[in-house]
């Protein structure tokens, strides 16, 4: 999770986080390039006086600052159009995981078994924190989900248009009400991952967080068995 000396990204959690940090490096090489070029010939300029206030045309320089963008421009485009592409890709789901928001509070259902597991998630009050919970960010019910897994959630809202976001797996979906979109991710490592509503949806907006717990398949299947279930019927991708 961030903290207050934090000044990049969280790290990433996710496949599609990694690439996201890996363009935002690429893209920002490139402007610190072009920006300490740009300065450098500006106050190389501007010192030794030699200005030339008589240039009224150059070919080769019209030439230089039109071409040498538009290479810059395809250095940052192609990368950047691969990456779209690559968070819109539709992955065969190992599971699948229903989302819904409320005014102010979210639900999840697990509908691939045969007795649907459904919960709501609360954030917990300041006075009922224990020690080594995070205040406005822990929930009494956490979403539990297995880890090296191709995951797809369903996200709609009951009432207003919330937000579902995590920012260390780079999701980040509207939850439209009337709508379903769907977001696919899969998380590279356990652990427990921490995200809020992104969008402002009322008085108690910032009160709605959201928690993953990553965790290893036979955990799981046991946090699963706890809803009355005993059959594991879905094949899931270890990688």
């Amino acid at each position: 999770m961030s903290t207050w000396s934090a000044l990049s990204f969280q790290n990433a959690s996710s496949p599609l986080m990694e690439q996201l940090i890996f363009f935002h490096n690429h893209a920002l090489t490139i402007l610190v390039l072009v920006l300490s070029v740009v300065t450098f010939n500006m106050v190389k300029t501007i010192l030794a006086g030699n200005m030339n206030k008589s240039l009224l045309e150059s070919q080769s320089l019209e030439l230089f600052w039109t071409v040498v963008p538009a290479i810059i421009l395809l250095f940052i485009g192609f990368p950047s159009i691969r990456l779209l592409y690559l968070l819109d890709e539709v992955y065969y789901p190992s599971i699948t995981l229903k989302t819904v928001g409320h005014q102010w509070y979210w639900s999840y259902e697990y509908s691939d078994f045969s007795n649907n597991v459904e919960f709501d998630s609360f954030m917990v009050p300041s006075n009922e924190l224990s020690s080594h919970q995070f205040r406005l960010l822990d929930v009494d019910n956490r979403t539990v989900l297995p880890f090296n897994t191709q995951v797809r959630n369903l996200i709609s809202s009951a009432d207003v248009i919330h937000s579902w976001t995590i920012p260390s797996m780079g999701v980040k979906a509207d939850a439209v009400p009337g709508r379903l979109n769907q977001v696919s991710f899969n998380i590279n490592t356990p652990g427990v991952f921490y995200g809020q509503c992104s969008e402002i949806c009322g008085a108690n907006h910032s009160f709605m967080p959201i928690v993953i717990e990553s965790t290893y398949i036979k955990f799981f299947k046991k946090w699963i068995q706890m809803f009355n279930y005993i059959e594991w019927p879905i094949k899931v991708m270890i990688f």
